[in-house]
């Protein structure tokens, strides 16, 4: 799965849990890249979160499978 902008359950928890806001979240979901990579990796490109986020995006995102 590569695209997962129109999931607003993974929004929620990025806005819940890892506490970005809603401008952070809005620049990645802009970002022409969003088509080839991960959400969570662009997420983690632009510094948006750190590696243990990233970590904690990828385990929720698994548990939702």
């Amino acid at each position: 799965m590569i695209i997962y902008g129109n999931d607003t359950r993974l929004i929620n928890f990025l806005q819940s849990e890892i506490e970005l806001s809603t401008a952070a979240i809005s620049v990645v979901l802009k970002h022409p890249e969003l088509q080839n990579a991960p959400f969570p990796m662009l997420l983690w490109q632009y510094g948006l979160v750190d590696i243990e986020q990233l970590g904690r995006i990828f385990d929720w995102l698994e548990g939702q499978v």
